[in-house]
């Protein structure tokens, strides 16, 4: 993993910013966590944690976007979840859980805050609003997980394909993005050949269109419309975990 950092500790008043999950925060709290954060700029394809591995960092992505996902006998993976600017990598270390239960890889370039998890740890242990806003996220990852899971099983591809796309639009805030064949195979748990004619499927349809990895979604309610509602569903719980304003 090569990780290029943009700012250090304390350089700056804001860690990352852009990211609405720190952005919920109280200013004061903010302002404590902040202090405790560096900026760095994760590249496509790093991978930030492996199943196993202690958590040695928690990310909190600004305009980058991590893919979780679940492993397999070591080289089989499917797709349970996203981390973009909504959210955080590594929220459960807070919770007791040390040790990282998914693979975690870039899927997006781009700026993410990233706190020692020991630090981080303590500032949870101490800070009540920082309490509220990663549980009611870590329930919203709980059920994002628990629909793809139930998508995988039940759907077919082409729908799939497509609940995946429109997931990542929303995470990008883009109609324009780039996912290789081989990232959609290994997110989707299918071969490239099966990714290869549900992507064909879509642009047949004027969906999408789909070369070399670069992705136009062209009729979004189209899309919509091939995908099953699991969609509405990851996305409605997506959002529930954004929804963490403090009164």
């Amino acid at each position: 993993m090569n990780l290029s950092w943009s700012t250090s500790r304390n350089g700056s008043t804001q860690a990352a910013p852009g990211n609405r999950l720190l952005g919920s925060l109280p200013a004061e709290d903010l302002a404590q966590l902040t202090r405790l954060a560096d900026t760095v700029t994760v590249e496509v394809g790093d991978v930030l944690c492996e199943p196993g591995q202690a958590i040695r960092y928690v990310y909190f992505p600004a305009d980058s976007l991590i893919s979780l996902l679940a492993v397999a006998e070591g080289r089989m993976t499917l797709e349970v979840g996203s981390v973009g600017r909504e959210g955080m990598l590594g929220a459960s270390v807070a919770l007791g859980h040390g040790v990282a239960q998914v693979r975690a890889v870039v899927q997006r370039a781009g700026r993410a805050a990233r706190i020692d998890s020991a630090d981080f740890c303590a500032e949870f242990s101490r800070t009540e609003s920082l309490q509220r806003l990663l549980y009611r996220y870590t329930d919203a990852l709980l059920a994002q997980a628990i629909q793809i899971a139930v998508c995988s099983r039940f759907h077919v591809l082409e729908a799939r394909l497509a609940r995946s796309l429109l997931i990542t639009r929303d995470r990008l805030q883009s109609e324009k993005f780039h996912l290789t064949h081989e990232f959609l195979a290994h997110a989707l748990g299918v071969r490239r050949v099966g990714v290869t004619k549900a992507a064909s499927a879509l642009q047949q349809q004027k969906l999408i269109t789909y070369s070399r990895g670069n992705i136009e979604i062209l009729d979004s309610a189209g899309l919509e419309a091939v995908s099953c509602r699991c969609y509405e569903l990851v996305k409605d719980a997506g959002a529930g975990g954004m929804n963490c304003a403090f009164l």
